[in-house]
C-alpha cells in the first residue's frame, strides 16, 4: 500500500513495474521518450511514472495518454541542514562535476525522491529507470534479479567498475527497508556526493552487479567505443548532457544517440537497433 506521501491516479495492475521519476518540465519530456520505447518492448509490467510538485498537469498528460500511472510522490522528510547541505549550488561547490556538465535544470536533492519506490509495496520487485534514459529492448528478465542489482558507473574507464550508477536498478519494495533508509540516510552531518547514487551504494554494500549493457551511459561512446554494441545494448542513459538540451555542448560528438532520442521522443523515424552502426574506432 502506499501512504499519504504517494497519490496513485489508478490501481496497480501487475506484480512488476518500471518506474521513473520526473522532478519538472524537462524530466517530462525525457519521461515521454523513456515510457515510449519501455511500452515498444511489449512488456506487461506496468510503467510508473513518480512526480513531484515540480511538475505540471499539462506536462504529463501526454505521459499518462501512453499508458503509464502517475504516482504524485512528495518529497522526503529530510531535516533543514540535510536539505541545506544537498542543495543545488552547495553540493556542486563542495563536489564539483568535473567530467561532464550538468544542465540546470538538475535539481539534487529532488533525486532523493527515488527512494520513495520502497512504498510501493504494491509491487513484488520495480525496476527503477532515470527518465534521462531509453530502453532499447525488452530487459523483463530483469524482475527475476536480486535486491539490490546495478549496473557499474563506466562511462570512462575500467577503473569505474568499482562504482554503481543509480540510473537503473533493480529493488524489492519494503516499508520496513524505507523506514530504515529514511533513518541512515538523514544522519547527523551526512552528504551524499552524488546523491541517491551515493546513497545507495552504501546502504547495499554488497550490491550485485548488472551488466553494462542494462545501463549505458552515453560517453561510453567516445570514451570507450570498444564496449558499444547496439545488439546487446538494453537501457541507454543519456548521463551528464540531455539529448533535447539546445546548447548541448557534446552534441556533435553525440549525434547518433541525439537523433535516436529524439526518433523515440517523437515516435517516428525510430530505427531498428540492430541495424545501427556502432561507433567509430570500435576495434
Amino acid at each position: 500500500m502506499t501512504g499519504e506521501s504517494l497519490r496513485e491516479d489508478a490501481p496497480a495492475a501487475h506484480r512488476f513495474a518500471y518506474v521513473t521519476l520526473v522532478t519538472n518540465a524537462d524530466y517530462a519530456g525525457g519521461a515521454l521518450a523513456l515510457v515510449r520505447s519501455i511500452r515498444l518492448t511489449g512488456t506487461q509490467a506496468d510503467i510508473v511514472v513518480l512526480h513531484t510538485g515540480g511538475v505540471s498537469a499539462d506536462d504529463l498528460a501526454p505521459i499518462s495518454a501512453l499508458g503509464a500511472r502517475l504516482v504524485a510522490a512528495d518529497l522526503l522528510p529530510t531535516s533543514d541542514a540535510f536539505n541545506d547541505r544537498h542543495a543545488r549550488a552547495k553540493l556542486h561547490a563542495d563536489a564539483p562535476f568535473t567530467k561532464g556538465r550538468k544542465p540546470g535544470f538538475h535539481t539534487p536533492l529532488d533525486n532523493f525522491v527515488k527512494l520513495r519506490l520502497w512504498q510501493m509495496t504494491q509491487y513484488e520487485r520495480c525496476v527503477f529507470i532515470d527518465a534521462d534514459a531509453l530502453v532499447l529492448r525488452n530487459i523483463d528478465r530483469l524482475f527475476a534479479y536480486p535486491e539490490f542489482s546495478a549496473a557499474p558507473n563506466v562511462y570512462e574507464t575500467v577503473a569505474d567498475f568499482h562504482r554503481l550508477n543509480s540510473g537503473v536498478f533493480v529493488a524489492r519494495p519494503s516499508d520496513e527497508t524505507f523506514a530504515d533508509m529514511i533513518e541512515k540516510l538523514d544522519s547527523p552531518d551526512a552528504f551524499w556526493r552524488r546523491t541517491d547514487q551515493t546513497f545507495l551504494q552504501y546502504y547495499f554494500g554488497e550490491w550485485h552487479g548488472l551488466p553494462v549493457f542494462y545501463n549505458m551511459l552515453q560517453y561510453v561512446w567516445f570514451n570507450l567505443p570498444e564496449l558499444w554494441d547496439w545488439k546487446s545494448i538494453g537501457v541507454l542513459h543519456y548521463q551528464y548532457e540531455k539529448p533535447w538540451e539546445k546548447d548541448n555542448p557534446k552534441a556533435e560528438r553525440l549525434t547518433p544517440l541525439i537523433d535516436l532520442w529524439n526518433a523515440y521522443y517523437s515516435g517516428e523515424n525510430i530505427p531498428d537497433i540492430a541495424s545501427l552502426a556502432n561507433p567509430a574506432g570500435q576495434r
